[in-house]
């Protein structure tokens, strides 16, 4: 069974996810796009709520998101108490954000890495298991306790 990835971002992002979907496609991942539709300027928002949602409701397994430097995305997706966004910039951050961190959404600045780094940040994040443990403990330790 293929993992089911939510793919979504702004104008900025827009050429990047397009490349990183077709990636996806072709390694045989159900993904679903979540926008936006062109590099027409749009509202990061917009598009990383449908995504951080459906992480959050467990339709999909992972995330996938991108604008221009990354941050706003990450910033509106971690806003969900069942989302661990993480912004990766390299494919070293990228394991850490999956192995240490537990994290189900891979923020990405689409005007700050290529293609290929791109692709291989993703490869890592999708490719790499949660290492548990002390890691376990911390990722408790997150959630916002409601009095």
């Amino acid at each position: 069974m293929s993992k089911k990835i939510i793919i979504a971002a702004d104008h900025a992002g827009f050429k990047l996810k397009e490349k990183i979907k077709a990636y996806l496609i072709k390694n045989n991942y159900e993904v679903k796009d979540a926008g936006t539709a062109s590099d027409d300027s749009v509202d990061y928002p917009d598009f990383a709520h449908p995504a951080a949602s459906g992480v959050e409701a467990g339709k999909y397994d992972l995330g996938i998101t991108v604008c221009g430097s990354g941050n706003g995305i990450n910033i509106t997706a971690n806003k969900y108490q069942g989302i661990r966004s993480a912004l990766c910039w390299n494919e070293e951050i990228s394991r850490l954000a999956r192995a240490h961190n537990d994290a189900n959404i891979c923020a990405l600045p689409g005007r700050f890495i290529s293609e290929a780094e791109a692709l291989l940040i993703v490869r890592t994040f999708l490719n790499t298991g949660f290492e548990g443990g002390r890691h376990k403990r911390r990722i408790d330790k997150i959630p916002l306790k409601r009095l």
